[in-house]
């Protein structure tokens, strides 16, 4: 008896073009992401079931062109592929579908609430997250949960993901010498979780405190030990 398996008639990842070729328009659709990812590294540094793509084709359709969220989250699934970087998330090759899908907003219109959204839906996107930086009528973010086959606005800042184990907000801040606001992560208690910057920034001053410490426990001692010889004492002789 002939056993046949569909997926080895699906195309790969390898096969498919692992780009849409189409630029962002703004430079923040790739840092907001790119901060995203950088930071969850971090906190999620012992975990290899995740995988955040930047930009990145979402296969959902064999007949279909790739959806390409500016980023998207997956968990239960491998970090990577035989030891090497995914060219696209195809959708019949991985465990998973995508859990939070990221979409930031344009100066025009690209189907961030319309055809897109109901794209992660149809796929079973837990979460659609919109950032919106720059049109004025809408909210500045929007978190949507999937029920039944539906989205569901909710509400907060940041929100709790409890399937993540991890929030999402917006708050201004500093990254890549840019002050403006951004995305981040958070923790149950709705504490921010730093940026790779920001833990390089935090270590240095740390260290910086430490030396200072240091140098002014040594000027401390030398001062004591200048006044022990003036009053006709040697340091080393004192038990």
């Amino acid at each position: 008896m002939l056993n046949y398996n569909s997926l080895l008639c699906l195309p790969s990842s390898e096969e498919l073009p692992n780009s849409e070729d189409t630029p962002v328009d703004n430079e923040i659709q790739y840092l907001i992401p790119s901060l995203l990812k950088a930071s969850l590294a971090l906190v999620w540094l012992e975990r290899w079931d995740w995988y955040f793509g930047v930009n990145m084709g979402i296969y959902y359709d064999p007949k279909k062109p790739a959806i390409v969220p500016d980023g998207f989250l997956s968990v239960g699934v491998k970090r990577f592929i035989d030891g090497d970087l995914r060219l696209s998330y195809v959708l019949w090759e991985e465990e998973n579908p995508p859990i939070l899908a990221l979409e930031v907003t344009s100066h025009k219109p690209l189907g961030e609430y319309s055809h897109k959204k109901d794209i992660y839906a149809e796929l079973g996107v837990l979460y659609y997250v919109v950032y919106n930086p720059f049109r004025r009528k809408k909210s500045p973010l929007e978190v949507y949960r999937l029920e039944d086959g539906e989205y569901y606005l909710m509400s907060g800042n940041p929100i709790w993901l409890p399937e993540l184990g991890l929030g999402i907000g917006r708050e201004r801040g500093l990254y890549q010498g840019v002050a403006r606001e951004w995305l981040y992560w958070y923790d149950e208690q709705k504490r921010r979780f730093l940026t790779p910057e920001e833990r390089i920034m935090e270590a240095e001053e740390q260290a910086n405190m430490a030396q200072q410490r240091r140098l002014e426990a040594e000027h401390r001692v030398q001062r004591l030990e200048d006044r022990l010889k003036a009053l006709g004492y040697e340091p080393e002789t004192i038990v």
